[in-house]
């Protein structure tokens, strides 16, 4: 995941002219951000399942270097619409609308 993290200016005739709509650009970058979300969660709360006990001791909590670190890791990461929208800018998002036949976009 090469995407700046920082706020940038999208140009939104570039980003309507990927759908020929601009509302339909946003949905669907939109519904890949959530794809992406839901699964950098999915995947953060499997690693941080290990760490989980049934003790609530503060102390034990603070020392916890290795779950630090993690949670560090996945704070770093660009936002899931940043990327989304990067994705879906270079054509790598598969479209699939239900009034056609076939995909528009490929991966």
């Amino acid at each position: 995941m090469a995407v700046n993290p920082s706020i940038i200016t999208r140009d939104t005739d570039k980003l309507a002219a990927k759908s020929g709509n601009m509302y339909k650009s946003v949905f669907i970058a939109s519904q890949r951000a959530k794809q992406i979300a839901t699964s950098t969660k999915d995947e953060l709360t499997s690693k941080l399942a290990e760490f989980a006990s049934n003790v609530d001791n503060l102390e034990e909590i603070f020392e916890n270097r290795e779950q630090i670190e993690i949670s560090k890791f996945y704070e770093r990461q660009p936002k899931p619409t940043s990327v989304a929208l990067e994705e879906f800018m270079n054509d790598e998002v598969l479209v699939r609308d239900k009034t056609q036949e076939t995909p528009s976009a490929e991966i």
